[in-house]
C-alpha cells in the first residue's frame, strides 16, 4: 500500500481550472495532488526562423519553478542569466511532446509557446507540465479555429505524461516527492491517446532493472495515462464539440 492509499496504477486526484489567466489563447491551472502547474499557451504570428517560407508553424515550451515552489527557496533563474540545465532539459521535453500533438503544416506560419510555471512542486512536475500544457494548447487551437485563423483542425494526438517508478520491487504511477526520492528506478513516459509512446526517459537510481520490471512500469504508466487523459477530455471535449470538432 502506498503512503496515501493509492493503488499502484492510480494517479493523484487531478483538478483542472481552464481560463485561469484571461490573456493567453489557452490557459489552465493543473493540479495533480500537491503539484500545481500554471500552463499558458500564447500565439505569435511568426514561425521559427528555420521554417520561414515553408507555410509550417511551430510549437515550443518554457518551464520554470517559482522560488518557493519547494520547501526551501531557490533563486530565480533569470537572476542567473539563463535557465538551469534541468529547466532547459525539461522544456525541451515538453516542446517535443507537444509538437507530437499537432499537424504543424495546418497551423500556418505561426508559433504557439506553452509556458509551464510550477507554483508548487510535490513530484512529477515535468509530466504534469506536459499534460497541462497539452490541455492549454488544445484550448488555444480551438480559439484560433473559432476566430477563423485555421482552415483545418490541426490537433493530431492527445498527449499525456506520467511519471513512473520502481519502489521496493513494485511499479507505481504518478510519484509524489517522497516516492520519487525513495524509488529505485525513475521513468518518465509520454503517451498518445492510442497508447503509442512519444518519449521514454528512464534511469536506475540504484541497481539495474530487468525487462520484466520495465514492462510492469509501462503497464502502470499506461493505466495512469488513461486517468490523466480522462481529466483532459473533461475540460476540452465540450469546447471542441461546440465548434463541431473532435478529439483525435
Amino acid at each position: 500500500m502506498r503512503p496515501d492509499g493509492r493503488q499502484p496504477h492510480e494517479v493523484r486526484p487531478i483538478t483542472v481550472e481552464p481560463d485561469f489567466i484571461r490573456y493567453p489563447e489557452g490557459s489552465v491551472l493543473w493540479r495533480a495532488g500537491d503539484t500545481v502547474v500554471l500552463c499558458n499557451a500564447s500565439l505569435a504570428d511568426t514561425t521559427a526562423p528555420f521554417l520561414r517560407g515553408s507555410g509550417e508553424g511551430w510549437v515550443t515550451a518554457e518551464y520554470a519553478m517559482l522560488p518557493r515552489a519547494t520547501d526551501t527557496r531557490s533563486d530565480r533563474e533569470v537572476n542567473k542569466g539563463r535557465p538551469s540545465g534541468r529547466s532547459q532539459e525539461i522544456q525541451r521535453l515538453i516542446g517535443r511532446a507537444l509538437r507530437a500533438a499537432v499537424r504543424r503544416d495546418l497551423m500556418g506560419e505561426r508559433t504557439l509557446t506553452v509556458d509551464c510555471d510550477v507554483l508548487q512542486a510535490d513530484g512529477s512536475t515535468r509530466t504534469s507540465s506536459i499534460s497541462g500544457g497539452w490541455t492549454a494548447l488544445t484550448i488555444a487551437l480551438a480559439r484560433m479555429y473559432e476566430q477563423g485563423l485555421l482552415a483545418s483542425w490541426p490537433l493530431a494526438e492527445q498527449i499525456a505524461g506520467v511519471a513512473v517508478g520502481l519502489r521496493k520491487g513494485e511499479a507505481i504511477a504518478d510519484l509524489d516527492y517522497g516516492e520519487d526520492y525513495d524509488c529505485d528506478v525513475d521513468l518518465n513516459l509520454v503517451f498518445t491517446g492510442t497508447g503509442r509512446l512519444v518519449e521514454v526517459q528512464g534511469t536506475a537510481e540504484g541497481a539495474a532493472f530487468t525487462r520484466a520490471e520495465l514492462d510492469a512500469m509501462l503497464e502502470v504508466g499506461w493505466r495512469g495515462a488513461g486517468q490523466v487523459m480522462a481529466a483532459q477530455r473533461a475540460v476540452v471535449a465540450p469546447r471542441l464539440e461546440a465548434l463541431g470538432l473532435a478529439l483525435p
